[in-house]
């Protein structure tokens, strides 16, 4: 592994992934037992998920596995190289689609467990955007993207822009709704409690209301008793929507010129 002034020299070593030289260091008497890469790993996802990406930190790590914040780094070089691996392990979580189904009902759950996955992890969203995401598990959900999206039939030329347009809007999704649900728990309310209260806010200021109403005659034609509700006919009317654009380009293409 390599520092972070190494990185910064080299640019090629961006990853925890792209260096595969053996680690000089060997473990000390005095090191902690039972203490390894992944534990302390599965530590971090626990820490992320509890308190935050702001509030992590290698000494809270240290702290919550009961050893010294230097014993970490005989195990990683940098906190990011611990955050990329904290990444890849979440992205473990996806199950694998289901082989013998079509590709509409093997995209549609592709999609569902990405979303789970972003909304379980809220902390996830931000570290997407600052690593490449090579690690093993984020490969093969990226390789499970790509043979769905090869089974729709969609000339070659057209696939990246199909996985975009899918995944980009579960990413965008699942983000908000994971931030959604991380308010409410921060707040100690329900996910309908919060709605409501917001919306009592809102409604008790007249302006505020005014601006309001077209989206509350939207709302109210989305129908749903509750938040997950509302929020699942959504996204599942989003998705059709899609896959119905996926279908309608691979027709057009499968026309003569």
């Amino acid at each position: 592994m390599g520092s972070a002034a190494d990185r910064v020299k080299n640019p090629s070593r961006v990853s925890v992934w792209l260096d595969r030289r053996t680690p000089s260091r060997t473990r000390k008497a005095d090191q902690p037992a039972g203490l390894d890469r992944d534990r302390i790993t599965a530590a971090s996802v626990r820490l992320l998920d509890a308190d935050g990406l702001a509030k992590f930190s290698m000494r809270r790590l240290a702290a919550d596995l009961d050893v010294t914040a230097m014993s970490l780094y005989w195990y990683v070089d940098t906190k990011d190289d611990l955050l990329e691996l904290a990444l890849d392990t979440v992205f473990g979580e996806i199950p694998a689609a289901t082989e013998d189904l079509g590709w509409h009902d093997r995209l549609r759950e592709l999609a569902t467990n990405y979303r789970r996955m972003l909304v379980r992890h809220p902390w996830v969203s931000t570290l997407i955007g600052s690593f490449l995401n090579i690690g093993p598990h984020s490969m093969l959900f990226s390789y499970a993207v790509q043979d769905v999206i090869r089974a729709t039939g969609l000339p070659l030329a057209n696939r990246t822009g199909a996985m975009s347009a899918v995944f980009q809007f579960v990413y965008g999704f699942g983000t908000i709704e994971g931030h959604f649900v991380q308010r409410t728990v921060e707040a100690d309310l329900s996910q309908d409690e919060y709605f409501r209260q917001v919306m009592g806010t809102i409604r008790a200021d007249p302006e505020i209301k005014r601006a309001m109403e077209p989206s509350e005659s939207l709302m109210e034609a989305r129908g749903g008793n509750t938040v997950e509700e509302m929020r699942e006919r959504d996204f599942v009317f989003a998705l059709d929507l899609l896959i119905a654009g996926i279908e309608a380009m691979c027709d057009r293409a499968s026309r003569p010129a």
